[in-house]
This record gives structure tokens, C-alpha cells and sequence, in this order.
């Protein structure tokens, strides 16, 4: 990677103009370089084209000048490897020139700086959060960044800094020389398999997050499930990092678990217990995990329990990741957009009992069926989106259930059906977990959770079923 070492006056060939895309060329020209960009979208390129940009050239990728840049910055959604490089990628490599995306453009600017990394299947999200916040809460300087949607060119560049990255798959797939100091894998499920082929190739993508990484830097695996319980077999013999295994509901010698509100801390052997209490921003069995992962990440990294301990209690939540929005007539209403497969909906089914369940959208592998020892909590499903005819006949004879189409509509259901509640199962909670890609009825599945979240609040205050809200 010596050929980009330095930015100034070097050749870059940016590809994919999506958010990633243009915050990559946006530093690349800052810090003098030249900028090779395209996109296969015509009119991504004609409104980058109009800003007249003294070095961006926007040109189709064969009028690159390959031979002369020093590396393509690829935007993650574009296909690496499956099920065949785009033909972007085919030309790089014929060219022999490195493909790399922002997160390493962000190392090889400041390679001083602490890395922290967080990927999984499930939760990487909350915990990147989560370790950013206690990170602050602490005093230290933190910038985050990646998966999580904050661009990691567009961060402060500063060696003095910790870097929190979310990573999804797509990332680590273009990662090359970028060294974690400490890398977190929470947990892995099936998912993405059109972008890697088969579960192996996922499952191997996911390991990288654990590449170059060396003595003194730390490996923290949660080992609740089969597949990371076996890749923390495999890193005892692959790996010169500290390993940590982190676990949300066992013992582990020389880890960090958690049993009800206590997390234990036997990373030097001494088994000590941290009481935080309970926490409404964090609740369910999954985060138990997360807060497990980030209090043993941050151990590595040298903060003290307390500080930690302290991060964690004043840690305000995630949006749309089982996210409280408000309480009508004592009906919670709980924003969980961002469960976009039936994975990390059973996350949020997990967490509580009489749940009004608002679930649709455009199906994953698989729908919902995997779902069903969850069904006993439900007390009414609203279906909405591309998937609720599907979801209709899986829930059929077990769950009563409304198709409402809008989650407008399953909001006004909600509350009329939750309005006569008993209360015998417990406080009614209308949760928004889709289980589904959103792009039937929105942009993304934070437009969703938004939409979500403005229609609670536009009910507050006026009359629903009779009652004054």
C-alpha cells in the first residue's frame, strides 16, 4: 500500500456516488488529490459534474488513466467479489491497482490513531453507539463512523482520537492493511448470502475484522452462538491479540458476561461484579451482549470500570433500534426500524410480553417463520407492506392478526385493539420490528422508523377511540 501513502497530488478513482462515495471524494480533493469518479447511475454523475471541481474528472471508468492512480475507493454496495466483481473491480485488478473503501482511506491517513472496530450480524449498530458515548462520557476525544452512516473520510482527522467504526460485510470485504486495535464480532446469522456466495463466505468475511491484528491489541468474540463459539476456537491459534469472549447469559473464565442487571469482569482473574441497574434504553437479552462487548472493549482500552459502568447507565439509546417513543392511555409505543430480518426482530420479541407487533415490508430468506416460539407474546399482528399476505398464512391459527397495508393504519389498529387490553399480560407495547427490507414504502428503514415515531406523536393529544389523549 506504499503507492498511497501519501494523498497530495496522487490519483484517485472513486466509484459508487452514494453518500460513502461523495464524502470520499470530498477528502481526496481536500488533501490534493486528483479524482477519477463515475457512477452507474447517470444522474449521480451529472450532479457532481455541474459542481466544476478543479481536480474531479467524472468519466466513464474506461477513460480512467488506471495506470497512473494510486488506488479505487469502491463504495460498499458495489459487488467485490459476488456474485461477480462489478466490471470496475475486474479493471483494477487486471491494472493491478489497490481496491480499497473510505475505512481505509481513513487508516492510511491517520495510522496512529486507536481503531476500534464492531461488526456481526446483529447489534453492531447499538454497540458502536454505545462505545462512543461512553468513549465521550469519559472525556477522550472519539469520532464514529462507517456502517452506522457517518461517512468514515468525513471524520475529524486526528491521531489522538479514537476511531469507532461499525463494519458491515461489505466493508471488511475491501479492507487490506487497516489494523484494528481492538475488534469486536458480536454475533453471525445467515444473512447477505447474495453478496458472498454461501454462509461460508460470510462467515469468512466476518473473521477479517480480526486481520493484522497483533500483540497488544484485543479480539473480543461473544460466543453465544455455534459459528462465533467456533471462529473463537480458530483465533486461539491464529491470532497473537489479547482474546476476550464476552457472553450475555454464562459464566466464562477470563471474559465478561452478564446475569440480570450485573456485568462480570474476570479479565484479570479476579471476577469482579459491576451492578448498573436497569436500563429502559437498553433492554432484552441481546443487549446484555452489547453492553458485555463494549465494557470489554473499553477495559482493553485502558478506561476504568467505573467510567465504564457510568457510559453505560447515562447511554440514551439508538434510534430505531428498539427505541422508546412514547406511552399513550399506558401503551408503549417502541420504534425497532432498524430489524430488518427476522434475526433482529427476535431480539425485540425477546424483550417484552404483550406486544402489538407491526411487521411487514419487503421479505428476507426465510420470513418469519423462525419467529414462531415467539408467538405466545403476541398478542395482535399488524401486517403491513409487500410481505403481508405471505406473513397472513405463517401467522394464520396462531396469532391473531390485522392486514393494515400502512403503518399509519397499524398504528390507529394498534391502539383501538390495545385500548381494551387487560393488562393480565402486562403494560400492551405496540412495537414496530418489520422483520423486513423497507424499500416497498420507504426510502430506508430510518425514513421508516421516522414516519413511525411522527405519527405517535401527531396522535398524542387528540381523540383515538373515544379517549382523550
Amino acid at each position: 500500500m506504499s503507492r498511497i501513502s501519501e494523498l497530495k497530488g496522487k490519483n484517485f478513482a472513486v466509484f459508487g456516488l452514494g453518500k460513502a462515495g461523495k464524502a470520499a471524494i470530498q477528502f481526496l480533493l481536500s488533501s490534493g488529490a486528483h479524482v477519477f469518479a463515475w457512477d452507474d447511475n447517470r444522474q449521480q454523475c451529472d450532479a457532481l459534474t455541474v459542481l466544476g471541481e478543479k481536480n474531479l474528472t467524472v468519466t466513464p471508468i474506461d477513460n480512467f488513466p488506471w495506470k497512473e492512480i494510486a488506488a479505487l475507493v469502491l463504495s460498499p454496495g458495489i459487488p467485490f467479489t459476488y456474485p461477480e466483481p462489478h466490471p470496475v473491480v475486474k479493471i483494477a485488478k487486471k491494472e493491478n491497482c489497490p481496491v480499497i473503501c473510505d475505512i481505509e482511506l481513513l487508516y492510511i491517513t491517520v495510522p496512529k490513531a486507536k481503531y476500534i472496530g464492531i461488526t456481526g450480524t446483529n447489534g453492531k449498530s447499538t454497540t458502536t453507539a454505545l462505545i462512543h458515548h461512553i468513549v465521550k462520557n469519559s472525556g477522550l476525544k472519539s469520532e464514529v463512523g462507517g456502517n452506522i452512516g457517518v461517512p468514515a473520510s468525513s471524520l475529524e482527522k486526528d491521531a489522538g482520537a479514537f476511531y469507532v467504526l461499525e463494519l458491515s460485510s461489505y466493508q471488511l470485504d475491501l479492507l487490506d492493511k487497516t489494523k484494528l486495535n481492538i475488534a469486536i464480532l458480536l454475533n453471525v446469522t445467515p444473512d447477505h448470502i447474495d453478496r458472498h456466495g454461501t454462509m461460508a463466505g460470510y462467515i469468512d468475511t466476518k473473521k477479517r475484522i480480526f486481520a493484522n491484528q497483533q500483540k497488544g491489541d484485543a479480539a473480543i468474540i461473544a460466543i453465544d452462538d455455534e459459528i462465533t463459539a467456533g471462529i473463537y476456537d480458530e483465533l486461539k491459534s491464529t491470532t497473537s491479540a489479547h482474546i476476550i469472549p464476552v457472553s450475555c447469559h454464562k459464566e466464562i473464565k477470563g471474559g465478561v458476561w452478564m446475569t440480570e442487571d450485573v456485568i462480570h469482569d474476570d479479565i484479570d482473574g479476579n471476577g469482579k461484579k459491576i451492578n448498573i441497574g436497569k436500563l429502559r434504553s437498553l433492554p432484552g437479552r441481546h443487549n446484555k451482549q452489547n453492553m458485555a462487548a463494549a465494557y470489554a472493549a473499553l477495559r482493553a482500552a485502558g478506561l476504568e470500570a467505573e467510567k465504564i459502568a457510568e457510559g453505560i447507565k447515562t447511554f440514551p439509546g439508538l434510534a430505531h433500534r428498539i427505541e422508546f417513543i412514547d406511552e399513550i392511555n399506558g401503551i408503549a409505543f417502541i420504534n425497532d426500524s432498524k430489524a430488518t430480518n427476522a434475526t433482529a426482530a427476535a431480539q425485540a420479541l425477546a424483550s417484552f410480553d404483550n406486544i402489538y407487533w407491526i411487521v411487514g415490508g419487503v421479505q428476507k430468506e426465510g420470513g418469519i417463520d423462525s419467529l414462531e416460539e415467539f408467538f405466545p407474546r403476541i398478542s395482535h399482528a399488524f401486517l403491513i407492506g409487500k410481505a403481508q399476505n405471505n406473513f397472513s398464512m405463517t401467522l394464520d391459527g396462531k396469532v391473531p392478526f390485522t392486514k393494515s397495508e400502512t403503518v399509519e393504519n397499524a398504528i390507529n389498529d394498534a391502539l383501538k385493539i390495545a385500548g381494551n387490553d387487560d393488562g393480565k399480560k402486562g403494560k400492551p407495547i405496540v412495537l414496530l420490528s418489520p422483520a423486513c427490507a423497507s424499500f416497498d414504502q420507504f426510502k430506508n428503514f430510518e425514513e421508516r422508523g421516522e414516519s413511525f415515531a411522527s405519527i405517535v406523536g401527531k396522535i398524542k393529544g387528540s381523540s383515538v377511540g373515544g379517549k382523550k389523549i
